[in-house]
């Protein structure tokens, strides 16, 4: 058997690149203009390689009962690791994936195709527009993690796509945001303010050293109606291979301060990383 060679194609919005991973036979590492984006392996698509996606599927273990299945909207898609990874361990579920690029859905459905009967359906969109036009009280769980590069788009920040994808939400649902930042953390406080202007619920997963200001990196944002129990969710990132803290409460209030929400006449993309933040070797 040939030896799988990488891919580099330009698709809508840069250049992408699938890199097969030389310790894992159907590995890749799917880049967009250098920034890894997605890491999958087709062959155990419950492995998570990324710290954030490792935390996005600690929330997605303990939001409800195991194995049952969900509703989800993902918005951003990438090479479609949560998709996976919530096909594989809630059979049954049906899922919607809305990602800007056409061309890179294209490369990844060419190179990494999804299983028969995955349940996921592909959409080429604006992940705001398709919130604003989708039914309402239609799905459990909203997982956004869209990033123009590096930065999440002004438009995803606001209290009014915010209040988009409460609409789409069932009552019990609960939406999740990959994010990131640096100290003095002006954009992710500002991204507490601005859902908790619509949700009654948040909590933040971050790893300690992020959270203490030492380094730029990703924070999983989760934003729900109904209490959030999340000693299970604690006790998961703290015992994962990268442990990370979740903040919940009087000291996620404390963390987000006097921060203001942002609205669409204010709203700016999050920050771009430093050098080397997001690269690989």
């Amino acid at each position: 058997m040939s030896e799988p060679i990488p891919v580099t194609r330009t698709v809508d919005h840069g250049i992408a690149k699938l890199m097969p991973d030389v310790d894992r036979e159907r590995a890749w590492l799917l880049t967009v203009d250098g920034a890894p984006q997605s890491y999958v392996d087709l062959d155990a698509p419950t492995h998570l390689e990324f710290e954030y996606a490792r935390r996005l599927g600690h929330v997605l273990d303990t939001v409800t009962a195991p194995g049952r299945p969900l509703d989800v909207l993902h918005l951003g898609g990438g090479a479609l690791t949560l998709p996976r990874y919530v096909a594989a361990t809630r059979p049954g579920s049906r899922q919607e994936v809305v990602e800007a690029d056409r061309g890179l859905l294209d490369l990844v459905m060419e190179h990494l195709p999804l299983p028969a009967d995955s349940g996921i359906a592909l959409h080429s969109a604006d992940a705001r527009a398709w919130l604003e036009a989708a039914p309402p009280d239609s799905v459990d769980m909203v997982i956004a993690d869209v990033f123009g590069g590096s930065r999440v788009p002004a438009h995803l920040t606001t209290v009014a796509y915010a209040r988009a994808a409460e609409r789409v939400l069932r009552v019990d649902g609960v939406y999740l945001a990959n994010l990131a930042d640096a100290a003095p953390f002006t954009f992710l406080r500002s991204q507490l303010a601005t859902f908790a202007e619509t949700f009654e619920e948040l909590a933040l997963i971050a790893e300690p050293s992020v959270l203490r200001g030492r380094r730029f990196g990703n924070a999983v944002l989760i934003a729900a109606h109904r209490a959030l129990d999340v000693a299970p969710l604690a006790r998961r990132t703290a015992a994962d291979a990268f442990p990370a803290r979740v903040e919940h409460g009087a000291a996620l209030r404390d963390f987000m301060g006097d921060a203001e929400p942002v609205h669409d006449e204010n709203a700016v993309p999050s920050p771009e990383p430093p050098d080397g933040a997001f690269t690989i070797g």
